[in-house]
């Protein structure tokens, strides 16, 4: 019995360590410096169309028609998006690469703005395995002074499907291939990414730990909640 006692201890205690190591690390996770945003303190940002690291064409589209929602509620004025598209085709420029390419002294001198939003979409579709299929859209972001070229923010955010299935198996083998191929069609025919990329904009964009602070226009602005 005590050699017993002494082993459930044991294995207590080192579960009761790792525990709190884990803890621990997550709460060590490294808060972002808000020096250079606080400085630069900007009033407005354009969002320029995200770049498309996936083969899905539509991505661009889908997460820039979801990306000035959250930065407007957060308290800035955000360049409208027909209005940011026409200047930017008028001078030729019609793809997300060109367009990120631009110097930030040429974006400034034709909008104005005081900090411009870049985004990369990393993921974007369904990815089909052989027992399920999941719909997944990722994206990282950063904020620039359009005046100084200061990085002032960056961060990245994910959304899946995963989230909400129910992976209890039920049905057998069959009815679990059968379930993956029926969403991977449903997936397809009702474009759940484009759903899924809304998701992934309001984390990407949200305030508070780490991320996007409070603008002037919210009634949040400066007064500590969301300004680390």
């Amino acid at each position: 019995m005590t050699m017993q006692f002494r082993t459930l201890r044991t294995l207590f205690i080192l579960s009761l360590v790792a525990l709190l190591a884990t803890g621990c690390a997550h709460r060590r996770q490294k808060a972002f410096d808000y020096t250079a945003y606080k400085q630069s303190d900007p009033k407005s940002i354009l969002v320029l169309p995200p770049l498309n690291s996936t083969p899905d064409i539509k991505a661009t589209n889908s997460m820039l028609s979801f990306m000035t929602r959250p930065l407007a509620e957060a308290g800035y004025y955000v360049f409208p998006v027909a209005v940011m598209d026409e200047t930017f085709k008028q001078n030729g420029l019609s793809t997300a690469g060109d367009i990120h390419a631009v110097p930030i002294n040429k974006l400034q001198e034709i909008f104005g703005a005081d900090a411009a939003l870049y985004v990369n979409v990393t993921k974007y579709g369904s990815v089909y395995t052989v027992i399920n299929s999941e719909t997944v859209v990722a994206a990282e972001a950063r904020l620039v002074d359009l005046k100084t070229g200061q990085l002032l923010w960056t961060g990245k955010a994910s959304a899946s499907s995963a989230e909400q299935q129910n992976n209890n198996g039920g049905g057998g083998i069959v009815g679990v291939l059968v379930s993956a191929a029926v969403k991977q069609v449903i997936n397809s025919l009702t474009n759940e990414s484009h759903r899924y990329a809304g998701v992934t904009s309001e984390r990407l964009l949200a305030t508070g730990h780490n991320g996007i602070l409070y603008g002037p226009r919210s009634p949040q602005y400066g007064k500590g909640k969301g300004q680390q």
